[in-house]
């Protein structure tokens, strides 16, 4: 297959990949490009950026959590009708979960995907240094092509021509884009990271000052014949769930989705509707019931600390999910949704909030990062997700914890990534109906689970809740 495609990559965290790469979107759909982007590993903030600069939803690309098979297929299937996709990468170039490999990393995407590499470097200070840091890039790994470079924080147009001439002088890659200093506007941020975007946080008038201050210096035509000389891409299947045949309705899963809750992998939702899932949004900040007939619900991750009044003024959606959990209905929580089916959320004022109390537990959110990291999950006892040995990848990433472990079993054996050691994670109750963790599990790392998942929920009848939901469509779930 066919399909134009760079990387941007950094040679380290902070030197501006994604504002260069909103403004390289933005410059291309100037052009009238249709454009795919992706964001390499297991972010889920970066990827709101992207998909509002690209008009269309941002995918993971993740090595370590789903494996070569599943990146490459998931990168053609949503590729298939554009004229360029772009990944944006992670941390530096070779950074990834491993530092002995390229596991993990934006190089190792890179490589899967025979894609040519856009290094960006913070060159404040340099000159034919320069020529030495991407040498040094360009020949670490042999099978990662660096094709070009991107100059942030370049001083001049005298300067970005000494740099040039640097690259040029020592045959290395060229320099495809100047980018001087103090001209990109600035994109919120939130803990360690961005906040997520919507059109609120990121207005068009920004991205065209991002395209703006990109415009000058980059070279967009080198760039895209660059992308266009990628070779073809075969491609085998990952064993993913396909569309079934025309069975019928399916189950029904209520998605929170609002400002509260909307971490999501849009492949994961895409997984269970191609297993023949109805997915149903709803929002827990200001719905006053969950949609009618849902078998289940889902709770992904989010920012309920932030809205954690207003959740738990909503007395009616509580009751609601509560009557709902009592006759059996499919409750997972993930992260964001593990602190709204607990007791309580004690906010970093001291302010307790009374939530879900499905999960006999409060959870206290600190002003310091608690937990962060990949994880590999081995069930503990069957569940929603699958059966007693299964194995699921996913990472952590949270501000808050639990305080009064519920006397619950729990629900998975967790190796984190860096380290041999084991520990215990997650809470299913003994009905098997409640599944709450701290992971977030991205189901391409065990196909099975969706088919699973899905047959659960169609065995799961429930009394049908009195509300009707929202009526906001489920566009959104896809542009996480």
């Amino acid at each position: 297959m066919q399909i134009p495609r760079i990387v941007v990559a950094g040679t380290e965290s902070g030197v501006g990949k994604t504002s260069l790469t909103l403004g390289l979107v933005m410059l291309l759909r100037r052009r009238g490009l249709r454009v795919q982007t992706f964001k390499v590993g297991p972010d889920y903030l970066d990827p709101t950026y992207l998909a509002l600069a690209s008009g269309r939803a941002c995918y993971n690309l993740d090595g370590w959590m789903t494996g070569e098979a599943y990146v490459r297929e998931l990168f053609c299937r949503v590729s298939q009708d554009v004229d360029i996709a772009v990944v944006e990468g992670v941390m530096g170039l070779f950074d990834g979960a491993d530092e002995g490999s390229l596991s993990g990393s934006t190089a190792q995407v890179a490589n899967w995907l025979a894609a040519p590499v856009l290094l960006v470097a913070n060159v404040h200070g340099m000159a034919r240094s320069l020529a030495a840091l991407v040498h040094g890039f360009s020949t670490f790994e042999p099978s990662i092509s660096v094709a070009g470079v991107i100059a942030n924080h370049c001083g001049s147009e005298g300067h970005g021509r000494i740099l040039a001439n640097s690259l040029r002088l020592a045959s290395l890659p060229p320099l495809m884009g100047t980018v001087q200093r103090n001209v990109l506007p600035e994109l919120p941020s939130r803990h360690l990271g961005l906040v997520t975007a919507d059109a609120d946080r990121l207005p068009p008038a920004t991205l065209e000052k991002l395209a703006d201050a990109l415009a000058p210096g980059f070279s967009l035509d080198l760039i895209l014949q660059t992308a266009r000389a990628a070779p073809p891409l075969a491609v085998e299947s990952a064993g993913l769930p396909r569309a079934i045949a025309d069975k019928g309705p399916g189950p029904r899963l209520g998605i929170a989705r609002d400002q509260a809750f909307h971490f999501y992998y849009p492949d994961n939702l895409e997984a269970l509707q191609r297993a023949g899932c109805q997915l149903v949004p709803f929002s827990p900040l200001h719905d006053a019931a969950l949609p009618k007939g849902v078998n289940g619900i889902y709770l992904g991750g989010g920012y309920p600390e932030e809205y954690a009044a207003e959740l738990a003024a909503n007395t009616e959606m509580l009751a609601d999910i509560r009557g709902f959990a009592g006759s059996g209905g499919l409750i997972y929580a993930e992260c964001g949704g593990l602190m709204y089916v607990s007791d309580s959320l004690e906010t970093t004022d001291g302010k307790l909030h009374r939530m879900l109390g499905l999960l006999p537990a409060t959870t206290r959110m600190s002003k310091s990062l608690r937990s962060l990291g990949y994880r590999e999950a081995t069930l503990l006892q069957d569940g929603p997700l699958g059966r007693r040995g299964d194995q699921l990848r996913g990472h952590e990433f949270h501000y808050s914890e639990l305080i009064g472990i519920p006397d619950w079993q729990a629900a998975y054996q967790v190796t984190p990534r860096r380290s041999q050691g084991e520990s215990y994670e997650g809470f299913q109750n003994a009905a098997g109906s409640i599944l709450a963790s701290y992971l977030h599990l991205h189901f391409g790392s065990q196909p099975a689970a969706v088919e699973h998942f899905v047959n659960r929920l169609q065995r799961c009848h429930p009394a049908t809740p009195a509300g009707v939901g929202t009526t906001q469509g489920l566009s959104g779930a896809n542009n996480q």
